[in-house]
């Protein structure tokens, strides 16, 4: 990184939903570069950075002093979210893990359910399985982003505690009800992914003599969701 203009579609995407003058902490970091370009740009006023390797965090620590942040900007072996609550984060980052990590990751800090606090998350797979245990356990989700990078599609969920439960469909739960709202060219490109993947299962299911009613009316329900996206 030789700037703090050089993060990647995905990141940069992230980073737009951090609040101004928020205090961050980004679990799993990745050499620190998010905290630290939202420092270098004035929008964050410090925080943490976290990974359950030594090995990421020598290079966060390495990278935060390069850039002079080592008073802005903690860097912490631990597992999770376990003691970061004492460095008191206002937008919590979780990125690039897969969505059954990142809710068990939230699962496990109960304190992320203070008011104020607000989690922005990346998964790498199963978004669904992130969104049905953010909705079941009162987590409200506000925002959603999609980002395509190197021919990669990825989600970026924003969401902060309620305390009330809701429920989504089988295709909100996978494209986000207010990214199917948004509609555009990365929801159609997130939709068609879905829709490839679907249809090579159905086939093996019909091949081997079964029938896959539900998959089909999945795939019919996404191309649903795609249309009227694209509509708004």
């Amino acid at each position: 990184m030789t700037d703090k203009y050089t993060l990647s579609p995905r990141l940069f995407t992230a980073a737009s939903l951090v609040r101004a003058g928020a205090r961050v902490a980004d679990v799993g970091t990745d050499h620190a570069y998010l905290p630290i370009s939202l420092c270098l740009d004035g929008k964050v006023s410090g925080g943490v950075v976290s990974d359950i390797n030594r090995g990421p965090i020598e290079r966060a620590r390495e990278n935060i002093n390069k850039y002079g942040l080592g008073n802005r900007l903690s860097a912490v072996l631990t597992d999770g979210l376990h003691g970061i609550e004492q460095y008191a984060p206002d937008d919590i980052l979780i990125l690039g893990m897969g969505g059954e990590l990142i809710a068990s990751i939230i699962e496990q800090a109960p304190w992320t359910k203070k008011t104020g606090i607000r989690l922005c998350l990346q998964p790498m797979t199963h978004p669904e399985h992130l969104r049905a245990f953010l909705c079941e356990n009162g987590y409200a989700i506000i925002d959603e982003r999609i980002a395509r990078e190197d021919r990669k599609i990825y989600q970026i969920i924003l969401a902060e505690y309620n305390g009330e439960k809701q429920v989504l469909s089988e295709e909100e739960l996978l494209l986000g009800k207010i990214n199917i709202a948004r509609g555009g060219d990365e929801l159609m490109a997130l939709a068609d992914s879905y829709v490839a993947v679907l249809e090579k299962r159905i086939k093996g299911i019909e091949s081997a003599g079964a029938t896959a009613t539900e998959q089909r009316q999945l795939v019919a329900r996404i191309n649903e969701a795609k249309n009227k996206g694209e509509k708004i």
